[in-house]
């Protein structure tokens, strides 16, 4: 009976440690599981360029709406106004730039198809007129082919069906595509534009973008949505 307690005992002794760092482990889980679901809506961003060669990654049951963005206001606006949130794949605004003759429609959400047909802006990312970082990536081949031709102090607009929004370019850079320090929330009102940087032998790692700060909001007074429901 001695000998047997003896074994009992030896067994949880030797347990104890694997317990204890269960537990532990538990804890630790426990205490990163919300800074995670506060980041993982940014970290989709820097890796959403993936989505225009992946064809396993197009959505499913994707709808997408082709509204009539307002480019030309002659109405009553104002510094203050309201956002009207798109819908996933629902074009919401159009990007100019006049020194590169930039014209680019904008959609919401990231997915192949809608980078075929223009610049997709993260759903984790904020529209344009909230306060914090727009964020908006396009093909380097096609939309964005001269983004890199941009400079400090060029101007760069986008037109909503609300408003529209002036910013002004204050930083050129490049980064690695798992490299998120441009593209998480920011305090400062900001647009993010970027691309992949060409590359003859194959896809490349590199990003280029340009760092944009707002100069200017105008909302329309009165606006109703657009083509937003």
């Amino acid at each position: 009976m001695a000998e047997k307690s003896k074994k009992s005992s030896a067994v949880l002794h030797i347990a104890t440690p694997f317990i204890v760092a269960a537990i532990a482990f538990g804890g630790l889980m426990a205490a990163v599981v919300k800074p995670s679901d506060k980041l993982k809506v940014y970290l989709n961003i820097a890796f959403m360029d993936e989505l225009k060669t992946d064809p396993e990654n197009a959505s499913s049951g994707l709808i997408i709406r082709d509204n009539q963005i307002k480019e030309e206001h002659s109405g009553e606006t104002s510094d203050t106004g309201e956002v009207i949130r798109p819908k996933f794949g629902e074009m919401y605004a159009v990007i100019k730039c006049s020194s590169l003759s930039l014209d680019v429609p904008v959609y919401w959400g990231s997915d192949v198809e809608l980078f075929e047909r223009g610049a997709c802006q993260s759903s984790g990312s904020v529209l344009a007129g909230e306060n914090g970082n727009s964020v908006i990536s396009a093909h380097e081949d096609t939309y964005f082919a001269e983004l890199s031709k941009l400079k400090v102090g060029d101007t760069v607009t986008i037109n909503t069906n609300y408003g529209y929004f002036t910013y002004k370019v204050k930083e050129c850079v490049t980064f690695t595509k798992d490299n998120n320090k441009y593209v998480v929330s920011t305090k400062d009102n900001r647009l993010t534009m970027y691309t992949c940087k060409k590359d003859v032998l194959g896809r490349s790692d590199e990003r280029i973008g340009v760092i944009c700060e707002l100069i200017e909001k105008k909302f329309y007074v009165g606006a109703e949505g657009g083509g937003a429901e």
